[in-house]
């Protein structure tokens, strides 16, 4: 069922995979996903050290014996970050999946492969897809302008950049950015994707490491309640639509520096947000598809779900409308 190059090469059921996402993508969902059928992604750099890394990763071995990757962001930051360290732990645990994000991963990529590793590089445009191949990724995964996080500058939607990255690239492709169902799915395949990511939408599920005020939060949201900030920075965000939120784009139609607007983006915020359930103090990263966030299924339920919704519509609506 929904027998992809994806599944195949990572080895998991369902062509679905849960994105990785700063302090949420951690032991619990992460090993709920794989355990699903899909494809759970740990996200390292929500440890300060690799050390506290390694020890999330056997905490996820403890809880799945299913394929399971990480993700490592490669931004500019606060504080320096040794990504060395925390790519010999990711080979050291044995792990065999790696999603890239941000920067090109190039210096690191002899590595990865020196190792076994498949390589996923999370990107918002052709152009950078197109780069992604040429050192050696071996997916890229395409993230439409409907994403939460971080979109890129160029504004193009899903529905337009998976078909042009299709066009382009001789690797496979992965659909990120707006994708919560079975309907999603079966139009994800049917731009030239072999599956989706889903990031928002995993975080409205059961075992998703987030208060409760947050997953309430998603279920009240309309898809118009995200908006973009740091914009004027050129690392655009898209986040849920809130008083913090409000007052960073305010200060940015006013021309803030980046030194006046660092205290108000810390990642720290947004980390005390999904522990203590502060809706209105801190930037959460949060997609479009948040207006297709119903219920909070467990994960199990969620990915069933979409299986049985998208093999619905290729079994029946859309057999029935081709003659």
């Amino acid at each position: 069922m929904f027998k992809t190059v994806l599944t195949e090469r990572l080895n998991i059921q369902y062509p679905i995979i849960q994105g990785g996402m700063m302090w949420i993508s951690r032991a619990e969902l992460v090993s709920s996903v794989s355990n699903a059928g899909g494809l759970g992604i740990i996200t390292a750099l929500s440890f300060d050290t690799p050390e506290k890394l390694a020890e999330e990763i056997d905490k996820t071995k403890k809880l799945t014996d299913k394929p399971f990757g990480v993700n490592l962001t490669f931004l500019p930051t606060l504080r320096p970050i040794n990504y060395d360290a925390y790519i010999d732990v990711i080979i050291e645990k044995g792990i065999k999946i790696i999603e890239t994000a941000g920067r090109n991963p190039e210096n690191y990529m002899q590595k990865f492969k020196d190792n076994g590793i498949t390589v996923i590089h999370k990107c918002t445009s052709v152009r950078h897809a197109l780069k992604a191949e040429k050192i050696g990724c071996d997916f890229v995964s395409i993230d439409g302008f409907e994403c939460a996080g971080h979109p890129g500058e160029d504004d193009v939607t899903s529905l337009i950049l998976i078909p042009r990255a299709k066009d382009e690239l001789k690797i496979p492709i992965i659909a990120s950015g707006g994708f919560a169902d079975g309907r999603g799915l079966v139009a994800a395949l049917a731009l030239g994707a072999e599956g989706i990511n889903l990031g928002t939408r995993f975080v409205g599920t059961v075992e998703a490491p987030v208060h409760e005020n947050i997953k309430k939060r998603l279920l009240e949201a309309k898809e118009t309640d995200t908006m973009l900030v740091e914009r004027s920075l050129k690392n655009t965000v898209r986040v849920l639509r809130n008083a913090h939120a409000e007052k960073i784009l305010e200060m940015e139609n006013n021309g803030a520096t980046l030194q006046e607007l660092a205290p108000l983006l810390s990642g720290l915020r947004g980390l005390k947000a999904i522990q203590t359930g502060e809706t209105e103090d801190s930037l959460f990263a949060c997609g479009q598809a948040v207006g297709l966030v119903y219920d909070i299924p467990t994960v199990g339920e969620l990915v069933s779900r979409i299986v049985k919704e998208a093999k619905e519509i290729v079994e029946n609506r859309l057999k029935n409308i081709v003659s």
